[in-house]
């Protein structure tokens, strides 16, 4: 059996006295999109930091296709294919669209974002950017102010700064947060195109996104996994629906 593209085993984190993490065990398999869901506080974000490099675990092991990753920095692991997205919108509001994925796609190639004026005139930066602003359905918000974009608009950027590094996984940190219906509806239909193609660990709470998106779901409660598996199976867990979804449920 092949080995899953991401493992991790006893994951624990500690904020003082508070435990974020413990001892989280979770597998995701190539091509799958694993949901993590669980009330605030559960330690999904801090699953994704610790996944992504951006926070070192206190105890655990983190393996993604085949390499341990566990004390590896985030931008080691984007080079061997990880990319996050994150909770608030990470972009340089005063450079344009085209410029901020320009400069992903730059930066992936090994180059730092401080060299922006070569990203604003390579054509071998550019043409790569603006396919991928294409792809995600702002191909004709190219040349405006990343500032000036619609608040749905900026998250779809982001996912564009994301795929520019050609992830196998995207970690992706509540993608619809602040958006209204039609912005989550054109969210949910731009990483339903992702899906198959990229591996995607997604944090959500908006329980429709998740139904709509999920293959597999995994529970947090208080930093660890209650329940994981199908949708189907996970709506109807008891134990779920009670620490979560907030339902009374017949002993």
């Amino acid at each position: 059996m092949d080995e899953p593209l991401l493992t991790a085993r006893g994951l624990r984190k500690r904020f003082g006295g508070l435990v974020a993490t413990d001892g989280i065990d979770l597998e995701v398999s190539e091509g799958e999109a694993l949901a993590v869901i669980g009330p605030n506080g559960a330690g999904k974000t801090t699953l994704l930091g610790q996944l992504s490099g951006d926070l070192r675990p206190e105890a655990g092991t983190i393996r993604f296709a085949g390499t341990d990753i566990t004390a590896l920095p985030t931008a080691a692991r984007s080079r061997l294919g990880l990319a996050r997205s994150f909770q608030i919108t990470s972009i340089f509001r005063e450079s344009t669209a085209l410029d901020n994925v320009a400069l992903a796609v730059q930066a992936h190639a090994g180059h730092s974002f401080r060299f922006w004026r070569p990203a604003r005139a390579e054509r071998a930066l550019r043409e790569p950017a603006r396919a991928i602003l294409e792809r995600v359905g702002l191909g004709g918000r190219a040349d405006v102010e990343a500032g000036a974009l619609a608040h749905g608009e900026q998250r779809q950027l982001e996912i564009a700064m994301a795929l520019a590094t050609q992830p196998r996984l995207l970690l992706l940190d509540e993608p619809v947060a602040g958006m209204g219906p039609d912005e989550s509806q054109r969210m949910v239909q731009l990483l339903r195109g992702l899906r198959g193609r990229h591996t995607i660990v997604l944090v959500e709470h908006d329980m429709d996104v998740v139904w709509a998106l999920a293959d597999r779901i995994s529970v947090l409660v208080y930093g660890r996994v209650i329940a994981s598996g199908a949708p189907e199976a996970i709506r109807l867990d008891a134990e779920v629906r009670r620490a979560y979804l907030g339902e009374e449920v017949p002993a």
